[in-house]
């Protein structure tokens, strides 16, 4: 493949009116708005003044109309989101048509398409993605499995056999076929002003179409025309009708045919070649370019509608090489074995960044299709609650639009009773980073009737909840998102007597995990109602922690197994040990002593759940332990859990999957407990896993197989969980294993260093209580800074330290050190020392 610097000088170029400045640099010498976009007079140099004067505050804040910004369109990866003058809106979407005439455009179509992505950025700064018209449906992977069952046919079934040998030629025909008709584009953006965005788009092979469509993003009354410049767009204000937006699309190079029409439909028609009727619902720009070629585009939305030129093309390049450049300054990054994965982490994050045309805010998508107002029920759902907690880390505004978002919807779903508990969880992060009392304020009244209406799931009244039921043996988890969890099998149906008009029944199977959802939402609702000033609610909430917290040591502790399970009403012990036996330290409900036990002889026993990938969704000696659809796993070393073509491994989903929020539970009940070293090392396993996915596809699915070396995962059957939202919790136990805010201590402190990273790790610009902290982390020393000072070094052994608040006078905090260990705290005059010992210490200084 060919560096940048290798692309040909488009040779097609609009005639531009003389003496017309560049609207970036118009953009810039007059701010935002109208007068921004529309300013007189600007120099050769000004889209690389304008490239490094947005730069100067990356820290991310609300968008203020108007606003440009790449990506912004659910799963529309390929274009950009434009909002104006009394909401008026637009889109701009750069589609390819491949060699077969197929339109690969959006959404879903598009999904599978994403072939690389990075770097990303969430304030928009800067933005790239690689649109290939291989699918990757058929790998050399997949096309292994079906090669290697015909060469050794007595390993494998009779049907495996014969499916093999039906379908392996042709799929090897087609992939040939898609590698030699493989297509694939490069797509940049920068943004230049809050309302102006400069971009790219690079062909890698020769005879490459691609489109740059404008269209309303969703179905908004607009007015699209084709002109001598390029495109230009209007539209009413859905807020203010009598303010109008207006959208300019100005290419450097002269397309090779171009159109406005009647209608959506007319346009995909005229895109594939089709007859279509002309009109002014959208538009669209063809170009047919060779292998390297690359064309340049400026667009900006404003208030009013002038003639504007597209910028220089060598000053489109150099600004969108300086805002690639200066992509990790003032963003979340990191670098080392593990800290690496804070910056591809960023980019994914920063994909799955859209905007909710109905609440108008920011949000992040859960995984493929849209989220926000028209997919409420997954929304505001569990995943939408981790979802929070990872943009908490990357962009602390971005984790507050989007929990804000999730109440403005109605708040979290009942079906999925984690659902209050997870969202509750995430809000109180959120203020506690943030100091976002508006948001403790909005999502207080939903969670506190979410938690009124849990003991209905207490059948016998002893504090702790049973699971409900469901008819369905695919969906007895579900109130969990543990879909079909073999635990929940053994639950007997109770009907239920009165309730809150839930329809379920309940069971006879105290649920443990569900128990410990309590426990936590209990305790969260406490710090919650301590923050609103509503001390009776804190202590009547705290009371009820404190009562399921005494019930589950008393009924749900198993002295002769070492762990907590999910037991029946009539004393009987769940047989089904899965990752949910450590969901009580999360939830606060272990004694120090059980917990320590718990991850000993169970998490960390690699015949249960530790091994290279970790944390299988069920023990790996029960029997159901990658069985799903075998009777036995063949002894192929690449292939063994191969169950058929186009179909999931028999590790999917809860029989043996990683699942990355399962991951997470599992990580922040070890650091709550202080169980640093396992903690440390299953963020490891975690992010190393994630990045294999990452370096490999960039890919961030939606669970894992627990196996490393196993080829057919189900993120290369199922193109939808490719760019899953919740993935990267995986990463993100690295990162705060460097620095985060602190879920169990002070508001706005934090918590950094880790036992268990391999090498030497840092990470830059995570935001905490208005503070961009950075840490380096290795065996040997511990830094933290506080916007760019140093404020903290250990120096001896390996150090984690919890509840710091740095301060000029003193700063009280918990070490964990591993060995003798020297500190200093910096900060108000000569530098504050002590020496600690290995183990727990209080520290003052």
């Amino acid at each position: 493949m060919k560096t940048r610097s290798d692309v040909k000088v488009g040779r097609r170029r609009l005639t531009l009116a003389a003496g017309v400045a560049s609207v970036v640099a118009a953009s810039v010498a007059a701010g935002s708005g109208a007068e921004a976009v529309d300013a007189a007079v600007g120099t050769a140099g000004s889209v690389t003044a304008a490239a490094s004067a947005d730069q100067s505050d990356r820290g991310g804040r609300a968008l203020e109309r108007p606003f440009a910004m790449p990506g912004y369109t659910e799963r529309d990866d390929n274009g950009a989101l434009y909002v104006g003058e009394g909401e008026s809106r637009f889109a701009l979407r750069v589609n390819l048509l491949t060699s077969g005439n197929r339109l690969i455009r959006e959404n879903q179509g598009l999904l599978a398409h994403v072939a690389d992505v990075g770097p990303v950025t969430t304030d928009g700064s800067y933005y790239e993605v690689r649109i290939s018209s291989d699918d990757r449906t058929i790998t050399p992977e997949r096309l292994g499995a079906l090669r290697e069952i015909l060469a050794n046919p007595d390993a494998w079934s009779p049907d495996q056999v014969q499916e093999a040998r039906d379908l392996l030629p042709g799929l090897e025909a087609k992939y040939e076929q898609v590698r030699r008709d493989e297509q694939t584009i490069v797509i940049r953006f920068a943004r230049t002003a809050p309302n102006t965005l400069v971009g790219s788009v690079t062909a890698l092979e020769d005879d490459t179409t691609v489109f740059l469509e404008t269209a309303p993003p969703w179905g908004e009354p607009s007015s699209y025309h084709v002109t001598g410049d390029g495109i230009r767009a209007s539209s009413p204000g859905l807020d203010d009708p009598d303010l109008t937006g207006h959208f300019a699309l100005t290419p450097t190079q002269r397309p090779d045919d171009g159109g406005a029409y009647a209608s959506m439909d007319d346009l995909v028609a005229a895109m594939e070649g089709e007859p279509a009727d002309p009109g002014e619902a959208a538009a669209a720009l063809r170009y047919s370019l060779d292998a390297d070629e690359t064309i340049t585009f400026t667009t900006s939305v404003s208030g009013a509608s002038r003639t504007t030129a597209a910028a220089p093309r060598d000053e489109i390049l150099a600004a969108l090489d300086r805002a690639e450049a200066r992509a990790d300054h003032g963003t979340l990054s990191g670098s080392g074995p593990a800290g690496r994965s804070a910056t591809a982490m960023r980019s994914a994050i920063a994909l799955n960044a859209n905007y909710d045309e109905t609440h108008r805010n920011r949000f992040l998508v859960w995984g493929w299709g849209r989220g926000g107002a028209e997919n409420d029920n997954i929304f505001t759902g569990w995943d939408s609650a981790w979802d929070a907690i990872i943009a908490l880390t990357v962009d602390p505004e971005l984790a507050r639009q989007h929990e804000k978002d999730i109440f403005d919807a109605g708040g979290p779903r009942y079906d999925q009773l984690h659902s209050g508990p997870m969202h509750a969880y995430a809000v109180k992060r959120i203020y506690a980073a943030t100091g976002d009392r508006e948001l403790v304020e909005q999502a207080y009244p939903e969670l506190a009737d979410f938690i009124a209406r849990l003991p209905e799931w207490d059948v016998d009244g002893d504090g702790l909840l049973e699971a409900p039921y469901d008819p369905d043996p695919s969906k007895v988890g579900n109130h969990l998102g543990l879909d079909d969890l073999p635990l929940y099998a053994a639950a007997n149906r109770v009907p239920k007597e009165g309730g809150s008009g839930d329809e379920r029944d309940n069971t006879d199977l105290t649920d443990l995990a569900l128990t410990s959802y309590y426990a936590l939402m209990a305790q969260s609702m406490a710090e919650l109602a301590e923050a609103l000033g509503r001390h009776d609610d804190a202590r009547r909430y705290e009371g009820l922690f404190d009562k399921v917290k005494k019930a589950a040591n008393r009924t749900l502790w198993n002295q002769e197994q070492g762990m907590y399970l999910d037991r029946h009403l009539d004393g009987r012990w769940g047989q089904v040990i899965t990752p949910t036996i450590f969901y009580p330290l999360f939830g606060g409900l272990a004694t120090d002593e059980r917990a320590a036990r718990t991850v000993q002889e169970n998490l960390l026993d690699p015949e249960k759940f530790w091994g290279e990938y970790a944390v299988p969704s069920i023990s790996r000696s029960a029997p159901e332990y990658c069985a799903n659809g075998l009777e036995r796993p063949n002894a192929s070393t690449r292939f063994r859990y191969y169950v058929g073509w186009g179909q999931e491994n028999s590790c999917e989903q809860w029989r043996g999957a990683v699942w990355p929020p399962m991951n997470a539970t599992v990580y922040d009940g070890l650091k709550r407990y202080g169980l640093d070293q396992a903690a440390g090392e299953l963020a490891q396993k975690s992010t190393t896993m994630w990045l294999d996915s990452w370096d490999k596809d960039s890919w961030f699915p939606e669970y894992f197989d627990p196996e490393p070396g196993q080829a057919i995962s189900s993120a290369a059957v199922d193109s939808a969980w490719r760019y899953y939202t919740w993935s990267s919790v995986m990463p993100l136990m690295a990162v705060h294993e460097l620095v985060a805010e602190d879920a169990w201590g002070r508001p706005g402190a934090v918590t950094f260093g880790s036992h268990a990273l391999e090498g030497r790790n840092a990470v830059d610009d995570v935001r905490v209580a208005g503070h961009a902290y950075a840490a380096a982390v290795s065996p040997e020393r511990t830094e933290l800074r506080q916007d760019g000072r140093k404020v903290f070094q250990a120096v001896g052994g390996r150090v984690v330290v919890r509840d710091f608040v740095p301060s000029a006078r003193r700063a009280c905090f918990e070490v964990n050190a591993d060995a003798p260990t020297s500190l200093q705290v910096f900060g108000g005059g000569a530098p504050r020392r002590t020496t600690v010992g290995a183990g727990r210490t209080e520290v003052c200084l």
